[in-house]
């Protein structure tokens, strides 16, 4: 059973190596905001954050998947999409990107709670069949301490860290000190819920356990950059 990850994430990366699983991964080729734009041109409303990254996610699967079917047709296997994005008092707050715009977060978030939408679409490929998918979201509440200090803020903008993520912060690494409680299945929070995944790939009629010790055949024993088709 072979596995593709429709994602470039190093977090969610992580996530499924600790849980016995290396994929293939591939970065799908998704213009987010021009697609979240269209639907909601189409629809005249803002999508809510569930809605928003279940689009992307089962977005970001079907567009590596039937990249998998032209590339290797012989794949076998299953596609991973996932997508996330926090919620504070009903604004949606996406990657910070620069250090003024994570340090501000941080000092509104402090002493607060927030929620974290995840998407996730999983494909069952197979040779010969059409491809079958099935999508669902996960959403877990994020404390954060109240006496995180401007310097501490400071500090932890200037690694880097908060740069590249839903939210501005990761549980699983330095901004992990600073969040005081996490109501939900934890992993939703590094970027996907293993649990949903795990129903997901059931759903598809592939045992969870299957996937365990995975190791895609066309990675070799030290490959780790994402694969390009």
């Amino acid at each position: 059973m072979r596995v593709c990850l429709a994602s470039t994430s190093p977090a969610r990366l992580m996530l499924l190596g600790q849980f016995g699983i290396r994929p293939l991964t591939i970065a799908p080729d998704v213009n987010e905001e021009a697609v979240i734009a269209t639907v909601e041109a189409a629809e005249a409303r803002t999508l809510a954050p569930d809605e928003h990254v279940l689009l992307l996610a089962r977005r970001k699967a079907a567009d590596v998947a039937a990249r998998l079917r032209d590339d290797i047709p012989g794949f076998d296997g299953i596609v991973i999409g996932g997508d996330s994005m926090f919620e504070l008092d009903g604004e949606v707050l996406g990657k910070p990107y620069t250090p003024e715009n994570a340090a501000a977060r941080w000092q509104a978030m402090r002493g607060r709670t927030g929620v974290l939408h995840s998407g996730h679409a999983v494909v069952r490929i197979q040779p010969g069949e059409a491809p079958r998918e099935v999508h669902a979201t996960a959403a877990a509440s994020v404390s954060f301490v109240e006496d995180v200090t401007d310097a501490e803020i400071e500090a932890y903008v200037a690694t880097g860290e908060p740069l590249h993520v839903a939210g501005a912060f990761t549980v699983d690494s330095l901004g992990g000190a600073f969040i005081e409680r996490v109501d939900g299945d934890p992993s939703t929070v590094v970027g996907m819920s293993v649990s949903t995944l795990r129903l997901l790939v059931r759903e598809l009629g592939v045992e969870w356990t299957a996937l365990w010790n995975t190791t895609d055949p066309s990675l070799g024993p030290s490959e780790t950059d994402p694969v390009t088709l």
